[in-house]
């Protein structure tokens, strides 16, 4: 992480990563520092196949935890199989989804998307021709509905 972010400003640096903290902290989402930035792809397109089974959200939440508060490596395919198989996955089953590649193409799919629908980062809401970038204050997301819903009714 020093190495990727050499560049950047001190002050802004701490500055984010405090903002950071405090939202996960209003959230009610544990967040630790992190000492690298790991190449998420295979763990996406894990996550893809997770989304097909019962324990997809699981899935989810459990990759949140290793990555933000556990600092684990989530590009070690062997810590995804583990992963998978803590929510009751079949870690047989995630090996071969990480050996085949086979939801590589839904995540190019998901990935070229959001590149046209102009998303750059996480998360992002989309409806119509409104976004909202970025973790976002409920005050914000009100607007964001009451502003669809004012569309809508415009249209009749």
């Amino acid at each position: 992480m020093k190495e990727l972010y050499k560049n950047r400003d001190k002050e802004s640096a701490k500055a984010y990563g405090d903002h950071l903290r405090a939202l996960m902290k209003e959230a009610g989402l544990t967040y630790n520092k992190r000492t690298r930035l790991d190449n998420s792809r295979i763990a996406q397109e894990l996550g893809a196949w997770a989304d097909t089974q019962m324990e997809g959200d699981d899935f989810h939440y459990a990759m949140f935890q290793a990555y933000f508060v556990d600092d684990r490596t989530i590009s070690d395919r062997d810590t995804l199989i583990d992963i998978a198989g803590s929510v009751g996955l079949d870690k047989q089953t995630a090996r071969e989804v990480i050996e085949s590649r086979s939801f590589s193409a839904k995540v190019t799919e998901d990935w070229n998307r959001a590149w046209e629908n102009g998303v750059t980062g996480v998360p992002t809401f989309v409806a119509r021709d409104l976004f909202v970038y970025g973790s976002q204050p409920y005050e914000v997301l009100e607007r964001f509905y009451n502003n669809l819903r004012k569309m809508q009714d415009q249209e009749g």
